[in-house]
């Protein structure tokens, strides 16, 4: 390698200001989102009134509010329970928190201004003549080239698009969803069979073959880059319950058959307030400990594992320093603020290297693609940033070439890669 490349990036400002230009160009695969293509119908989420209506803003309102009625919110139509989180979150108050702060990102990134008028522009900003054009730009807005979808076959509308040849946009990858068949496999029974599988609620030969039969067929049909599951933080491998049973003899079969992932996400405490309807559910603090045997018990298999809890985050760490078919990715759910993810891609990157994913967006609101990745890109500089000048102060050269290839790795390829993602 020749001087004067070596001697590319010698001072700690041009070594600074090179990550952020390669983070802020480098395209981004968002390895797990609940996006969809129009063609996906009411699933394809976007718009003002969405974005204002996404359960982490009806919690705060509903905090903001203690006088008005979970049961009573949720009767109004979608724009009028916008119209009140625009007053009380953003008028009567100013918007300091993350989900408050991702709105006014994605309305300036919109070039929707802020004042008396502003719900009207956004209606009609984000109301888009032609939605597969629309979803093009945010995407290019976010500079994210590919999302994964989160794709559950016993869904009655995604049950009917997958019959009728899927989702036909390329930007959009399958990701095939089990945590109804897996946790709750005695509800599953009834439509499995009526869709000619004879599977039984026992734990028979013959409901063992249908089973994987029917998870075959969908693997087939979606060709998935990953199956996927959020877990109970109680869960556990290997147990004398149903959901083992199906782990180990449906799910673990097929993954190993059909070389396929598993995105497995634990932490997740449902219905902490039902009366908050999607914005109810909680976090625990998860035993990790199936994982462990996961990763020993089935070598050849992958997993890509997120946790709920801060609390889980340094075990997750270790365990992937001890099996490399463990993948840890991004910072999920309540864990998506900027401080918390500072910390944990600090904490990821001091113990595993570069072989880690730091961040997806879970966006269910296609415009969320937007803030969830900028504001994520400044964490990222910062990280990387002080990792890579305290390794010149140290005396190793950086160059431009290595910046760029470990960027493109964190944002993409070390996804790519894990899943055989062509």
């Amino acid at each position: 390698m020749s001087v004067a490349l070596l001697s590319d990036l010698s001072s700690e400002e041009e070594l600074r200001a090179y990550v952020a230009e390669s983070v802020a160009r480098t395209p981004i695969i968002d390895l797990h989102t609940h996006l969809y293509p129009a063609s996906f119908g009411p699933l394809a989420l976007s718009g003002i009134d969405n974005l204002l209506t996404y359960h982490y803003l009806i919690a705060e309102v509903l905090r903001a509010r203690p006088d008005l009625a979970p049961a009573q919110f949720y009767s109004w139509s979608r724009a009028a329970q916008a119209e009140l989180i625009w007053d009380e979150l953003f008028v009567r108050r100013l918007p300091v928190s993350e989900a408050c702060r991702g709105v006014v990102t994605v309305l300036d990134k919109l070039g929707v201004p802020i004042g008396p008028d502003t719900l009207a522009l956004a209606r009609e900003r984000t109301s888009a003549a032609d939605p597969t054009a629309y979803a093009a730009e945010i995407l290019a807005l976010a500079n994210v080239s590919h999302v994964v979808m989160t794709n559950d076959p016993l869904d009655a509308v995604e049950h009917e698009v997958w019959h009728g040849g899927g989702g036909g946009d390329e930007h959009f990858l399958p990701a095939l969803r089990i945590d109804s068949f897996l946790l709750d496999f005695a509800a599953a029974v009834p439509r499995l069979q009526a869709a000619g599988y004879a599977v039984a609620n026992d734990r028979s030969a013959q409901t063992q073959s249908e089973a994987q039969r029917w998870l075959r067929d969908w693997v087939q049909r979606m060709r998935p880059v990953y199956l996927a599951a959020s877990m109970p933080p109680d869960f556990q491998v290997p147990a004398e319950t149903m959901s083992s049973w199906v782990v180990e003899q449906v799910i673990m079969p097929i993954c190993t058959e059909r070389n396929l992932p598993w995105a497995v996400m634990p932490g997740v405490r449902r219905q902490v307030n039902p009366a908050l309807g999607q914005a109810g559910d909680g976090v625990a603090n998860a035993d990790l400990e199936w994982i462990r045997y996961m990763c020993a018990t089935y070598p050849q298999n992958r997993f890509l594992i997120t946790v709920l809890a801060r609390e889980n985050q340094h075990e997750l760490c270790v365990l992937a320093r001890k099996f490399s078919n463990l993948l840890p990715f991004g910072c999920w759910w309540f864990l998506n603020n900027p401080s918390l993810i500072e910390e944990m891609t600090r904490m990821r990157m001091e113990l595993l290297g570069l072989s880690f994913v730091p961040q997806h967006s879970d966006s269910r609101i296609l415009e969320q693609l937007i803030y969830k990745w900028d504001h994520f890109r400044p964490i990222l500089v910062r990280v990387l940033g002080d990792k890579l000048v305290d390794l010149q102060q140290a005396g190793l050269p950086i160059t431009r070439e290595a910046i760029d290839r470990d960027v493109e790795a964190l944002l993409a390829g070390n996804f790519r890669e894990f899943v055989d993602l062509a």
